[in-house]
C-alpha cells in the first residue's frame, strides 16, 4: 500500500474531505503541536502539508518550519507528489524561493475563487468551475515561484493555488473544508474571528449550502492527486 506523510500543525485543523479522497493509501500524521519531529527526507511515498495559525516568517520560533520547508524540497527533488493548503501552500512557497508574509487584511469566510487561464488543462484544476465558493482562512500571501504555473486567484488574493512541475501543488484555500474542520476552526480560532469581526453565525449559515458542493469539488481534485500516488 501506497502511503503518505501528513504534517498537521493545529489539532483542530486536520485532512477533512482530503482524508476521505486518500481512502485506500496507509496516512501517517505528523503532529508539529504535539513535537513530533520533521524527517530530513521523505521515506512516504508523498506528501501533504496542512494549514496552521503559524507563518513562515515564524521559523526562528519554531524551528519546524524550516525542516518543513527542507523536507518539501527533499520530496520534489525526488519527484514524490507534494500538496500544500494553506500554511502548507505558503511553506512550498517558501521552498521555492517566492515571497511569503503578512497580506494587507486577512481573508476569513466564504469567498469566491476564480481559475486562472493557466488552469485549462492542469492535472487537479480541470475539473473545477471557472467560478466558485470555498471557505478562507489566511493572513499571509505569497508570489508565484519562479517556473511554477499561477492556477486560481481571489478578489483579496491574487494567487490562491499554484502548481510547481508536475507533481506539486499548493492551495491557499481550504478546499479541504468539511463540517467537522469548519466546526473545530471556528471553535479553535474564535479569538481571532472577534479580531477581525467575523460573522460566525453567518459563516455557519452558508455553510450549510457551500459544503455539500466544496466537498464534490474537493474530492474531485484530491482523488486526481491520490491517482498521482497510486500510478506507477
Amino acid at each position: 500500500m501506497k502511503r503518505v506523510l501528513v504534517v498537521q500543525h493545529e489539532q483542530f485543523e486536520g485532512p477533512g474531505t482530503l482524508g476521505e479522497a486518500l481512502a485506500g493509501l496507509e496516512l501517517r500524521f505528523l503532529r508539529t503541536f504535539a513535537g513530533d519531529p520533521i524527517p530530513k527526507t521523505l521515506e512516504e511515498d508523498a506528501l501533504v502539508v496542512l494549514g496552521g495559525g503559524m507563518g513562515v516568517y515564524d521559523r526562528d520560533r519554531l524551528p519546524h518550519l524550516n525542516d518543513e520547508i527542507a523536507l518539501y524540497a527533499a520530496a520534489m527533488a525526488a519527484a514524490k507528489p507534494v500538496l500544500g493548503i494553506c500554511l502548507g501552500s505558503q511553506l512550498l512557497a517558501a521552498a521555492l524561493g517566492a515571497a511569503v508574509g503578512k497580506a494587507p487584511r486577512k481573508e476569513i469566510g466564504w469567498y469566491g475563487v476564480s481559475l486562472l487561464p493557466e488552469a485549462r488543462g492542469d492535472a487537479l484544476f480541470e475539473t473545477l468551475p471557472k467560478k466558485f465558493p470555498a471557505f478562507h482562512w489566511h493572513g499571509d500571501a505569497f508570489t508565484l515561484p519562479e517556473g511554477a504555473v499561477p492556477l486560481a486567484s481571489s478578489a483579496m488574493t491574487p494567487l490562491q493555488a499554484f502548481r510547481a512541475g508536475p507533481r506539486a501543488w499548493g492551495i491557499q484555500f481550504h478546499l479541504e473544508t468539511d463540517e467537522q474542520v469548519l466546526t473545530a476552526m471556528l471553535s479553535g480560532g474564535a479569538a481571532e474571528l472577534r479580531e477581525v469581526g467575523a460573522d460566525t453565525a453567518r459563516i455557519r449559515s452558508r455553510a450549510r449550502e457551500e459544503l455539500p458542493q466544496l466537498r464534490e469539488r474537493a474530492l474531485a481534485v484530491f482523488r486526481r492527486w491520490a491517482a498521482l500516488i497510486q500510478a506507477p
